[in-house]
């Protein structure tokens, strides 16, 4: 009995590893195939972009063309495609609204977190009801707003709305309640640190996740915007890279590019390249740690 009981349990171990093994196979195969649908798009993007014109509107080719540098000189040349001053423009907006909804967000976060006071959950209460409302709602209100304060065709507001975004708010909230004990603030407070050096050196260090989280959220967000610098920017010099890769697609028949087209939105995703493998490491913490605990 007692061999029979040991070879049907070598068997049982032998058959759970081989098991094992196929679920690994088909696991690292399913990510394989995904990564290729995530990655073709782009390789698609690349291909067109040192292609013709006429080569692109014949259809679908997984063969690089040899067109690329006079494309690039091409949207270079193009005076409806500034693109020195729309890729400025652009990351002046995408970098100070990612930093201001960040610090910001987490400082309102901060204050509702550890802070008790006769209005708390109404203010919680207030900025998530805020959280549901579309910007498209608010933005007649919003251009009269600013044509008061004479801000129309600056960039001011279009980061400066930055400052209060209640979802990332409502992330960094949930994020603290995960990692942020009590204790650490009081610590502080006892050692005689004030409120801000408390944020400034010990909140933000322990918050670095989330906030490379939703820097990157905020910059992609305010990078790819359309909507209301179309409605605020008139000057061609103040237009940022949406707005001018809409002229391109206006453009007259004679002037019109499919290629230059492709170009164009490669130079506009360098940025977004760049931003993301520079905080990449954060996401997979920052989202973890900051889920919503149940």
């Amino acid at each position: 009995m007692s061999k029979n009981t040991e070879k049907s349990s070598q068997i049982k171990i032998k058959n759970s590893s081989t098991g094992l093994r196929v679920n690994r196979t088909l696991s690292y195969i399913l990510l394989v195939l995904l990564a290729i649908l995530c990655l073709f798009p782009f390789y698609l993007l690349v291909i067109n972009a040192t292609r013709s014109h006429a080569q692109v509107s014949t259809g679908f080719s997984l063969i690089p063309g040899k067109h690329l540098f006079k494309n690039i000189n091409g949207v270079l040349q193009n005076s409806t495609f500034t693109v020195g001053s729309g890729m400025k423009n652009s990351l002046i907006i995408a970098i100070l609204s990612a930093f201001l909804t960040t610090y910001f967000s987490t400082l309102t976060a901060y204050a509702i977190h550890m802070y008790n006071f006769k209005l708390k959950k109404f203010a919680f209460t207030f900025i998530m009801m805020i959280m549901m409302v579309p910007t498209q709602v608010s933005a007649l209100g919003f251009l009269d707003l600013i044509d008061k304060m004479h801000l129309r065709d600056t960039l001011l507001p279009l980061y400066l709305p930055a400052i209060a975004s209640p979802i990332t708010f409502f992330f960094m909230k949930q994020y603290m309640e995960s990692v942020l004990p009590g204790e650490i603030v009081e610590a502080a407070r006892v050692d005689g640190a004030h409120e801000f050096r408390t944020f400034n050196t010990i909140i933000i260090p322990i918050m670095k996740p989330a906030l490379a989280v939703q820097a990157i959220f905020a910059f992609v967000g305010s990078w790819n915007n359309y909507f209301m610098p179309a409605l605020v920017i008139s000057s061609q010099n103040k237009k940022t890279l949406p707005i001018l890769m809409a002229g391109l697609r206006s453009a007259s028949y004679q002037n019109f590019s499919l290629s230059q087209q492709y170009v164009a939105i490669c130079m506009a995703i360098v940025p977004l390249m760049i931003m993301y493998f520079i905080l990449s490491k954060y996401i997979i913490a920052g989202v973890t740690l900051g889920s919503v605990k149940g």
